[in-house]
């Protein structure tokens, strides 16, 4: 049988897709051209910024969209903005059409009404959104979805290491609090103030907690104070064995990675699976990387786009969206020369044409097959990242 390169798939996919026998969306569309989307999103990482810049290509090319990326450092500058506008009154008239999204940041704009919607029910492509094996797409940090954010690719909690200097990583919190203590300075996360030096203590605190089921609640003082009581107690019984006797942290997740690079640790960690083959073929990290999970399962979570109750652009940004779960665009985002997200597609709904896209994506050693990670944990409440961070910074921070 002859095999197709993913270029060929895509692109033979891209040809076909976009025509749709739905007169209200070909209407949406019409009234999308010409207009410009204020994409809102972390700028942090430059494959994203390359894949935002590649959507806006496609965009311009098919349907006389454009998409400007405005880069943040922190999803909340761009809600903030939001909240700024509907306290002036300026509810029609927005600076921001998109935003990628997910956890506390919705939720708050969700309470406070500054989203529009629902609206994903209206995107011809959220007909292939997997709603049953991938609850992340419906439930975001325990808040359902209700069709006010559009999911758009996959992210779970990894450890990224070099399979050169060790061999044979932990599979456990245990067998991990074992390592640190027998190679001293040798590990460390990302200061949670950083998304990332959170993520990987809610891992932790998952793991300990007396009732993982209260953790889907929000978060009380008394509940805060059981659940995460162990969270603390496992710090301090590690902490004098971290990287710079934990007196100091990484920034955040690149600079964790350029540590592992530089053989000042032998850990560092991503909420992309892909962020270790990425990094490698960038010269960033040695060909030797690998990734690896808990055996148990890690942290893992959607990520989404919303579109603000005020956007001056509300077709254009349901164009964006709907792009962006097209089975061509997903193929191409899980494609690790591009992107390497995990797609949040049902592939049982899938046309053969549609699903060789993804049966001609390149391997890479460094990248894991999907079925390759152990299961996805859903994320706790918002609430319980907030407080972790807080308590955290009265704890240990200096």
């Amino acid at each position: 049988m002859k095999r197709i390169s993913a270029a060929a798939a895509l692109a033979a996919v891209l040809s076909g897709s976009g025509a749709y026998a739905d007169p209200a969306w070909d209407a949406v569309v019409a009234r999308a051209k010409g207009e410009t989307v204020y994409w809102n999103a972390w700028g942090g990482d430059e494959r994203t910024n390359a894949f935002i810049s590649w959507v806006g290509d496609q965009l311009h090319a098919r349907y006389g969209v454009e998409v400007k990326q405005v880069k943040l450092t922190d999803t909340g500058e761009a809600v903030a903005r939001v909240v700024a506008e509907k306290a002036a009154g300026r509810d029609g008239d927005g600076t921001v059409d998109l935003i990628w999204i997910n956890g506390a940041n919705f939720l708050s704009m969700k309470q406070k009404g500054l989203l529009y919607g629902p609206f994903v029910e209206k995107l011809p492509m959220s007909r292939y959104i997997d709603t049953t094996n991938k609850s992340s797409n419906v439930v975001d940090f325990t808040v359902p979805t209700e069709g006010y954010e559009s999911p758009w690719r996959l992210a779970q909690f990894v450890f990224i290491y070099d399979a050169a200097k060790v061999p044979a990583p932990p599979r456990s919190l245990a067998a991990l609090t074992e390592w640190i203590k027998a190679h001293p300075g040798r590990f460390t996360h990302p200061d949670p103030n950083d998304f990332m030096g959170a993520s990987f203590l809610k891992q932790v605190l998952i793991d300990l907690a007396p009732d993982r089921a209260a953790l889907a609640k929000p978060a009380d003082d008394a509940s805060f104070a059981t659940q995460s009581g162990p969270l603390w107690a496992w710090i301090d019984s590690v902490r004098g064995s971290f990287w710079r006797k934990g007196e100091q942290y990484h920034a955040n997740e690149p600079a964790l990675i350029q540590a592992l690079n530089d053989g000042e640790v032998d850990f560092a960690m991503a909420f992309d699976p892909a962020e270790a083959a990425a990094a490698a073929k960038a010269g960033r990290l040695p060909p030797s990387v690998r990734v690896t999970t808990f055996s148990d399962g890690t942290l893992g979570n959607t990520s989404f786009v919303a579109i603000p109750y005020n956007s001056a652009h509300k077709d254009a940004a349901m164009v964006v969206a709907d792009f962006l779960l097209d089975p061509a665009t997903q193929a191409h985002a899980q494609d690790s020369s591009a992107l390497g997200a995990y797609n949040v597609l049902d592939m049982s709904k899938l046309s053969p044409e549609q699903a060789a896209a993804f049966a001609a994506l390149p391997a890479d050693p460094a990248l894991p097959k999907p079925g390759d990670l152990a299961p996805v944990l859903g994320e706790p409440h918002p609430s319980w990242m907030t407080r972790i961070a807080e308590e955290w910074r009265k704890r240990y921070a200096k």
